[in-house]
């Protein structure tokens, strides 16, 4: 409803569910608010959809087990050209898996990959990948590199963004296997590539050879590092407030450092938009979320990519 208050009038959001559960909750919001609900509830539609993937159920159920739950039906719609991209909050694995399953990978891509906003001290920085792959190639941790790329074009609006390494040293002879090969790829992928940063470089959006727009890493270690990352602001928060601190202030100073700001991660690589947002997400969180798919798909950044890794597989032929 807040994302419909802000989009124009040609955006449809279609809640894909179980009905009952979904006209419950509009029929309490209608009651809260029935001037707002008015204006806005021509433009939400309801799609049944009786299965629950759980939050422990294993990402092959979304599929197999479960072909009637939100998950699936929703990203049918998407893949049917019935909607223009899909948002959720549920079980990642699934939402990954049905999207490869259901919208298909861009040719030459082997995995897809999750593109995580970072806040720094100066700007946000694109952090890829933030947990889809545990275990990466150098190949993959390149083509993770092309993807980032496109995105920072495309929503961050930076023409030839910096490309970081994330390792445990600057220097080339720095990481583990798959980290060093992965840096002579992209020595000569056509990238703006600045070399190896390090973790402290993320925080101020730059290390020594430059500014820092995308950091390519394996998701094991974009996902440790994004889960520390969120907790950070709020062990601040509560010291400085234990310290006696204005809460206002404090609050307005970490406002960039809020994950709703971001809303939603885009699974890239996938021929489609997928958002994937926190199993936790508020609804601020929630309409952010939109808001980036919406981007996502007024950029045409799939038809990017798709370019982008087209070009890419030409001059390595």
């Amino acid at each position: 409803m807040l994302a419909i208050g802000e989009l124009d009038s040609g955006h449809t959001i279609a809640l894909v569910g179980r009905t009952a559960i979904i006209q419950a909750e509009l029929d309490r919001l209608r009651t809260e608010d029935p001037a707002g609900f008015a204006v806005r509830r021509d433009r939400i539609s309801i799609v049944e959809a009786p299965d629950v993937i759980e939050m422990s159920d294993r990402p092959t159920a979304a599929i197999r087990g479960k072909p009637h739950s939100s998950m699936v039906v929703g990203l049918k719609l998407h893949a049917s050209d019935k909607a223009d991209a899909f948002v959720s909050a549920g079980n990642t694995g699934a939402q990954m898996a049905s999207s490869v399953f259901l919208l298909k990978l861009h040719h030459g891509l082997t995995r897809p990959a999750i593109a995580a906003m970072i806040p720094t001290l100066k700007r946000p920085v694109v952090l890829v990948d933030a947990g889809a792959n545990v275990d990466c190639s150098a190949e993959e941790l390149v083509q993770f590199a092309r993807l980032g790329s496109v995105y920072a074009e495309d929503i961050l609006l930076r023409p030839d963004p910096a490309i970081g390494l994330l390792s445990n040293g600057e220097e080339s002879e720095k990481g583990n296997a798959a980290v060093k090969e992965a840096h002579k790829l992209l020595s000569h992928a056509g990238l703006n590539f600045i070399g190896n940063v390090e973790g402290r470089d993320i925080l101020t959006a730059g290390s020594t050879r430059g500014s820092l727009d995308v950091v390519v890493c394996d998701g094991f270690v974009g996902n440790v590092l994004l889960k520390f990352y969120e907790s950070v602001p709020g062990l601040i928060f509560s010291m400085l407030a234990a310290a006696g601190f204005e809460q206002d202030k404090i609050a307005r100073t970490f406002q960039g450092f809020d994950y709703s700001d971001y809303g939603g991660a885009p699974l890239l690589g996938v021929k489609g938009v997928s958002i994937i947002s926190h199993g936790s997400s508020s609804p601020r969180a929630m309409k952010n979320a939109i808001q980036v798919a919406v981007r996502a798909v007024e950029s045409r950044m799939n038809d990017h990519i798709g370019r982008r890794l087209g070009h890419a597989a030409v001059a390595s032929a």
